[in-house]
């Protein structure tokens, strides 16, 4: 899993021949570095990237001056969404409205954060529960399907319950903290599911029926997003973002804590990326996250490559989690070994719509670009692959 003398790495980054579908140039410039460049190229920053949030920000207060809220924020307790609070209502004097999903793995320190950030701010607070029982069964769902990114149920309950609630308040932007330059765009075979492949995988191997756990078709999205004109729009691809310096900036103001690594905020998440993909499947999504911030120029790449070298668990800090999130899911540890053991799974191996967004990805992807001006990075990620 660490780097050694037999495996290439990127000249300009650091992934290597672990990451799926990777090629180089004859400089040695791999495939992802360059799709790295066509995002960029992409989502401005910059004067023109300033320009282009600014006509939104004017479109957004016209848009949204009968109603309560202007935009709707995710807000996990985390740097990213905390600072997007701050820019928000202390920078651009829009009245957000805060949604956070609560799946039961929370931890105390990012619920404080929440907390902190909304009060000062006097910033509204929505919390969407989900049946502990319910989120359980469906973690536990994944884990048995033996896939690697296993907490695709949170990811995809996040995404729901925005656009369901965006809906019942009548808003129609959506902001997301997520920043490509900082976190890069993770190989679709780490971290692909959907809703179909959700409803297949826990009608094979659940045992609670899914009741406050927000499904939401793909028909229902097409509706929202085509008819309703809810969109998902991401500030840090256009604005100045420095997340050590927003860090300094929320503990300053808001009192907010640090959580550890990126994800950390959520100990399911923690565990999900740090041991369960590390060790089971070879998969170290720190690769992808610390090229992006070598190629961002915020890391130095000598430095990255020391940072991979070594685990992100100790064995003991290891040990602890697992057996915390054992306990939590109610896995004895003989069903664990079980589960550990069995052969490692493909989303490929299980229905979802990959297939046909795959299919249509040129028509697909000029429809959106054409006309609604955004572009998913999963079409931009098969055009740096050529993957059709």
């Amino acid at each position: 899993m660490n780097n050694n003398s037999t495996t290439r790495i990127c000249v300009r980054g650091i992934w290597d021949d672990t990451i799926p579908g990777i090629k180089y140039d004859a400089k040695g410039v791999s495939n992802y570095a360059k799709m790295f460049d066509s995002l960029c190229e992409k989502n401005p920053k910059g004067e023109e990237g300033k320009q282009i949030w600014n006509v939104l920000i004017s479109r957004i207060k016209e848009d949204s001056k009968r109603n309560k809220y202007d935009c709707l924020i995710g807000v996990s307790g985390g740097t990213d969404s905390s600072y997007l609070l701050h820019i928000a209502k202390h920078v651009y004097g829009l009245r957000p409205l805060a949604v956070n999903l609560d799946n039961g793995w929370s931890s105390d320190i990012a619920v404080q954060n929440i907390k902190k950030v909304t009060k000062v701010l006097d910033i509204d607070l929505e919390t969407y529960v989900i049946d502990y029982e319910e989120i359980k069964d469906l973690l536990r769902v994944y884990m048995k399907a033996g896939l690697p990114w296993i907490d695709n149920p949170t990811d995809l309950a996040i995404q729901a319950v925005l656009f369901k609630v965006a809906n019942k308040e009548n808003i129609k932007y959506i902001f997301a903290g997520n920043d490509f330059r900082s976190e890069g765009k993770q190989p679709t075979e780490w971290t692909y599911s959907d809703q179909k492949q959700l409803k297949y995988l826990h009608k094979k191997f659940g045992e609670v029926s899914l009741k406050s756990y927000p499904i939401m078709p793909i028909h229902q999205y097409l509706w929202f997003g085509f008819i309703k004109g809810i969109r998902i729009y991401y500030p840090f691809n256009h604005l100045p973002y420095d997340k050590q310096s927003a860090q300094k900036l929320i503990i300053e103001k808001y009192n907010w804590a640090y959580y550890g690594e990126h994800h950390h905020e959520n100990l399911f998440t923690k565990w999900a990326i740090g041991y369960w993909m590390l060790e089971k499947f070879g998969i170290d999504k720190r690769k992808i996250t610390y090229s992006a911030q070598v190629l961002n120029n915020v890391l130095p790449r000598e430095e990255a490559l020391q940072i991979v070298s070594k685990k992100p668990f100790s064995t003991d800090q290891a040990e602890k989690d697992t057996a915390y999130v054992l306990k939590k899911l109610d896995f004895t540890d003989a069903q664990f070994q079980e589960i550990w053991h069995n052969k490692n799974q493909s989303f490929l191996d299980y229905p979802s719509y990959y297939t046909t967004i795959k299919k249509y990805a040129k028509p697909l992807s000029w429809i959106l670009n054409r006309f609604f001006k955004i572009k998913p990075k999963i079409f931009t990620e098969m055009e740096a692959r050529e993957i059709s």
